[in-house]
């Protein structure tokens, strides 16, 4: 005698979000929910090594394969095409329920341990290309928008602090191999250290893969009642600062509204920025004279305050509002690239950990609020779909933090790099200043906080 099914209902409400309520996370996977935090956080600090990483193994493999520092940050951009470039059709076929988050998981573990193994093994420039920044740009970028897009299905009345917590791991979990990398890495251990990572990557990921189940589409915790939570959300502050989307946009209709385009320009010049810091810090510091361990250092701090001010903007934005804080954050963004050269040229050490602080902060803050701001804008409905488009924008962003930055260094020094930074991020907060949540007058909130709900007939789970 088998278990009947747990029924499941639907409601609507009047901006069109669908609510299925009924099923319990153990009735659907045999496990607390926090399984799918912890499992997406593990798997992103174990490929943020890729972004995180390079600024300090670069320099080993270009001085053993001959490469130049364009060849080097060429190959960083590339892979940052391709992990960006992933988000939006994967985020389409897992809406569509065509490819699951284990498999996704699976491809991506195996495409970023193949990307390590390429470097370990060949200074091939076209091999490097092939395997470290296509399929592991691919792998890399799978993990990232299969953990994000997880912990907010499971979580849809908590995305923001457990999406800002996941997402830090992309960063933070670098700052091991930073230290290793700077202190250890030489020409005659390479091949074994890069083949540890890309193994460390590949079992990690596939583990925590594995492990992975998606809730069905428009799942809602049964122990939270959708109509109060709609109503309160956030106390009355924050429905007025970061009132619901007036309706669920398809892609298509997103992108007509002018608002989503504006997100991706945004995104695409501060993305190249942060890139940047991530990229050349580790570099300028050395030409600063500031020594390895320094070094090293800077990039730490960087990595740890990017990830963990990812966790503390989602509760500012509550507050203040997520438009409001993405122009400041964008500001400090700006203000930290003057910062960290002149704090370089004067070879002031406690004051380039300060800015390379501030780097750290601005220049990843702004990924979980961009995340916030789509369903918030646009809806839930496919907010896999149109957050991947935006975050494609690091596609583009990619190529003018690594490869383009490389020849501006060799065009104009760091001075010019890091001047043309810090005005290109302030011209990214003055676009932030035009955002405004379509289909809504400019002053109005939402009006009473209390949308309406139409039930679906319960349904059998999994029907």
């Amino acid at each position: 005698m088998t278990a009947a099914a747990p029924t499941y209902q639907e409601l609507v409400d009047d901006n069109g979000r669908v609510y299925r309520v009924g099923e319990s996370p153990h009735d659907i996977m045999g496990r607390s929910r926090g399984w799918m935090v912890w499992l997406p956080w593990v798997a992103m600090m174990a490929v943020s090594v890729f972004e995180y990483g390079w600024g300090a193994v670069e320099h080993t493999l270009e001085q053993k394969y001959g490469w130049s520092l364009g060849d080097a940050f060429w190959l960083a951009s590339i892979w940052a095409v391709f992990q960006a470039g992933v988000a939006f059709p994967a985020g389409r076929l897992r809406e569509k329920n065509i490819v699951s988050a284990k498999t996704a998981m699976l491809v991506g573990a195996l495409c970023s341990g193949i990307g390590y193994f390429t470097i370990a093994h060949s200074g091939n420039l076209v091999l490097a290309f092939a395997g470290y920044s296509v399929l592991g740009g691919i792998g890399a970028g799978l993990v990232y928008a299969t953990c994000v897009n997880m912990v907010g299905k499971w979580y849809p009345e908590k995305r923001g602090a457990r999406t800002g917590f996941v997402n830090g791991g992309f960063a933070y979990g670098a700052v091991p191999f930073i230290y290793l990398f700077s202190a250890f890495l030489t020409h005659d251990n390479y091949s074994a250290v890069l083949d540890v990572i890309g193994g460390y990557m590949l079992v990690v990921v596939g583990v925590c893969g594995f492990l992975f189940k998606d809730p069905p589409k428009s799942w809602w915790p049964a122990d939270v009642d959708p109509i109060a939570w709609a109503r309160n959300r956030g106390g009355t502050t924050g429905l007025a600062k970061n009132p619901p989307a007036v309706r669920q946009y398809t892609p298509m209709e997103a992108i007509r509204t002018g608002m989503l385009p504006l997100m991706w320009l945004s995104l695409v010049i501060i993305g190249g920025v942060s890139l940047f810091g991530i990229n050349f810090q580790v570099d300028f510091a050395k030409e600063s004279h500031f020594g390895p361990f320094v070094a090293a250092s800077s990039a730490g701090v960087l990595s740890i305050v990017n990830g963990t001010g990812r966790a503390v903007v989602g509760w500012v934005s509550d507050r203040i509002g997520r438009r409001q804080t993405l122009t400041v954050v964008l500001v400090i963004a700006a203000a930290a690239q003057f910062g960290v050269l002149y704090s370089g040229n004067t070879h002031n050490l406690p004051l380039f950990l300060v800015f390379a602080f501030l780097t750290g902060f601005g220049g990843g803050a702004f990924y979980p609020l961009f995340a916030s701001l789509v369903p918030d804008y646009f809806g839930e409905n496919n907010n896999a779909s149109n957050y991947g488009l935006v975050y494609s924008a690091k596609l583009v962003g990619g190529v003018g933090g690594g490869g383009l930055a490389a020849a501006v260094i060799g065009a104009w020094g760091y001075n010019g790099a890091y001047i043309l930074a810090g005005c290109v991020a302030l011209l990214s907060a003055v676009l932030t200043l035009f955002l405004r949540q379509p289909g809504r007058p400019r002053h109005g909130a939402d009006p009473a906080g209390r949308p309406g709900f139409l039930a679906r007939p319960s349904t059998a789970a999994g029907s």
